[in-house]
């Protein structure tokens, strides 16, 4: 039944969805005529004026708009490609195969895709993103190799699973920042408001976090393996990427002199460059100063993609093998370099505009009209007001920067658990990225198939688990 009812809803999604891009352009329309009409700016002495045309015109093309996405942009396409040539060695791939080797059916292939990218989600986003989306597209290949039926959208949609969790993680950033007095500081400015740091005991390894999100991950495993057909028509892998991108070292002229051929195919430039890496990562992961905690526990984009590049080059051995995998690669990354800088110009319209703060502040505010306890509601709308922001700051940290302060306040004047409101803000902003094209670009480029193709599966999900949150708010 749930199968069928995924097939119909994808089915929809693929005769109406347009490209991401076209998706990209559409939320900037929209954006800017919300912004037009309900957006303002405020002088000095706090009264309100109109926007004009040439305001939100500069509120989308300034370095908070537009450009504010570069520096991020360029940490997306590294992790794509530093995690897709990791993925692409000879010691990585057996070991994918492997894995990929285990399920009997198509159910328990969505099934392990699902765990494994829930399961990575939970410790860094990145990794959560990357790691999906090549299980999944290496699960394809090994399930049709084994000639065993699986429709191919439904396993790149399971790989996407780790952005709906990945807020509950380690490396969610409103607990993170909350938990930090200069971050609370900076985020209540010269408001008046205080409050002390929130222990991650109150945040992510508080019962309400363990339980919601090690429920996702069940919720996410069970769906998926719910939702591969078991009869009828399916799409094997073979209808959207080639049989293989694995690099070919013979690709390349042989004819080359003793030295370029000891530079390049020879682990020692390789090993030179490890040496430096492997000194940071030994300082990062293991610091020797005592009560100084490991950086697995707060890895950014940056650890990430430095961690992928020390292995990569090690399990690749030669520069040319490594070249080689990037270059591979690197064509994925059309998607985020057009993309991105789209969804900055709309967060900065958004933000400079206070339509953000209008928008989460007005849904809010609605917990005070239903005849139930602050308690429960507040945090319920925040979830919700959260997801709705989230499809148009798709950027944790940028939705939390505007966010968070409302959130807080919010949670203070009402008399609610601020570590619940920070919790119930996290929820909302991962859930709605099963909506959102925008984190999936990366996991299209690796999978090949079009947000079309998964969007129906993985809104469905979204539909479950926003149910499952909904119900551990109130009750827990």
């Amino acid at each position: 039944m749930l199968a069928r009812l995924g097939d119909r809803l994808a089915a929809l999604f693929r005769a109406t969805a347009p490209d991401p891009f076209v998706i990209a352009v559409l939320l900037t329309l929209l954006t800017f005529v919300l912004v037009m009409i309900f957006g303002y700016d405020v002088a000095e002495d706090g009264t309100r004026s109109a926007l004009g045309i040439s305001d939100v015109i500069g509120f989308w093309s300034d370095k908070n708009g537009l450009w504010a996405f570069l520096g991020f942009s360029m940490q997306m396409c590294l992790i794509l490609v530093t995690g897709h040539a990791l993925a692409s060695s000879p010691p990585m791939a057996r070991l994918i195969r492997k894995l990929a080797s285990l399920p009997k059916s198509g159910a328990q292939a969505a099934a392990v895709v699902a765990l494994v990218a829930a399961s990575l989600g939970l410790v860094n986003w990145g990794l959560g993103l990357i790691g999906g989306a090549l299980i999944a597209r290496d699960m394809g290949r090994a399930m049709e190799a084994r000639g065993i039926r699986v429709h191919y959208p439904v396993l790149a949609a399971a790989g996407y699973v780790g952005l709906m969790v990945w807020h509950g993680g380690f490396s969610g950033t409103a607990p993170l920042k909350i938990s930090k007095e200069s971050e609370i500081t900076s985020m209540f400015g010269d408001s008046g408001i205080t409050m002390e740091p929130l222990l991650l005991t109150e945040t992510l390894l508080s019962p309400l976090n363990l339980i919601v999100s090690l429920g996702l991950v069940i919720v996410a495993a069970v769906v998926m393996a719910l939702l591969m057909p078991r009869h009828g028509n399916v799409s094997g892998i073979s209808s959207f990427v080639p049989a293989s991108s694995e690099t070919n070292d013979n690709d390349r002229d042989e004819a080359k002199a003793f030295l370029p051929r000891l530079l390049e195919d020879t682990p020692l430039v390789n090993l030179v460059l490890c040496a430096m890496i492997g000194w940071w990562a030994f300082m990062y992961y293991l610091p020797m100063d005592e009560g100084t905690p490991s950086g697995l526990w707060s890895l950014s984009p940056n650890e990430v993609n430095l961690t992928m590049l020390l292995l990569g080059l090690l399990l690749h051995g030669t520069p040319r093998r490594y070249v080689s995998a990037i270059e591979d690669a690197a064509r994925g990354c059309a998607g985020i370099i057009l993309q991105f800088p789209l969804y900055a110009g709309i967060m900065g319209m958004m933000h400079q505009s206070h339509l953000t703060e209008e928008l989460a502040s007005g849904i809010s505010s609605l917990a005070d009209r239903v005849p139930l306890s602050e308690e429960i509601t507040l945090p319920i709308f925040t979830f919700i007001s959260a997801g709705i922001v989230n499809i148009f700051i798709p950027s944790g940290g940028g939705q939390w920067g505007v966010q968070g302060p409302i959130a807080m306040e919010a949670a203070q004047q009402a008399g609610v658990s601020p570590s619940r409101m920070v919790m119930a803000l996290a929820y909302g902003d991962q859930l709605t990225n099963m909506l959102q094209p925008f984190w999936a670009v990366p996991l299209l480029a690796i999978t090949g198939v079009k947000a079309r193709d998964i969007v129906g599966y993985t809104c469905l999900l979204m539909l479950i688990a926003g149910a499952w949150i909904t119900a551990c708010l109130v009750m827990l």
